[in-house]
């Protein structure tokens, strides 16, 4: 009898962890889902800031419709990419932000813009927005590096495997994005 009572003891804690580990995976996923919802609060934000920056802009830099529209192109398909594949949304965010620091440089070259106040007022909140999406994806990577590990450690891996968890993609800044901008100015003004 007291051999039962050990093989259900052992049992209900077998039991217990199974719930507790599939409890945790469930929490970490949540959480990391979350993170990727705040990252999309900042990219809207930052989609609604650029069409007002780039008209501003254009009232002194006429001659660089180029330029405005490799913007336009950028946000389009930032706007458009997959968000559900972050390694996708984060090429497309890092040509974005090329293009904006290209608006940024060429503004250097515009004294009277530089002095606007609608510019700097719109330049401050870009750049407090890209603080923003800054911290979110380091708060979504750390996120996704805590449900990664809970998923890949043993004995976790053995029930999230079995239970259909994935890991999830970091939100990385891809090759574009770590590079210098490179800006020409032509010598028609």
């Amino acid at each position: 009898m007291i051999v039962l009572w050990v093989i259900l003891g052992l049992l209900a804690l077998v039991v217990l962890w199974v719930i507790a580990a599939y409890n945790g995976l469930i929490t970490l996923r949540n959480r990391t889902e979350e993170a990727w919802s705040d990252i999309d609060v900042q990219l809207k934000r930052r989609y609604d800031l650029i069409p007002n920056l780039v008209e501003t802009v254009k009232g002194y830099a006429k001659h660089e419709k180029q330029l405005f529209e490799a913007v336009t192109q950028a946000r389009a398909a930032a706007m458009n990419a997959s968000p559900t594949h972050p390694e996708d949304k984060a090429a497309k965010e890092g040509q974005l932000s090329n293009a904006l620091r290209s608006v940024f440089a060429v503004a250097e070259n515009y004294p009277e813009l530089k002095a606007s106040q609608n510019f700097l007022e719109l330049q401050g909140e870009l750049t407090d927005t890209e603080d923003k999406i800054e911290a979110a994806r380091r708060f979504y990577n750390g996120n996704v590096r805590d449900f990664n590990t809970k998923l890949q450690v043993f004995p976790t891996n053995m029930i999230g495997n079995s239970l259909g968890f994935k890991t999830k993609e970091f939100f990385e800044a891809q090759g574009a994005e770590k590079e210098p901008v490179k800006v020409s100015f032509s010598d028609t003004k």
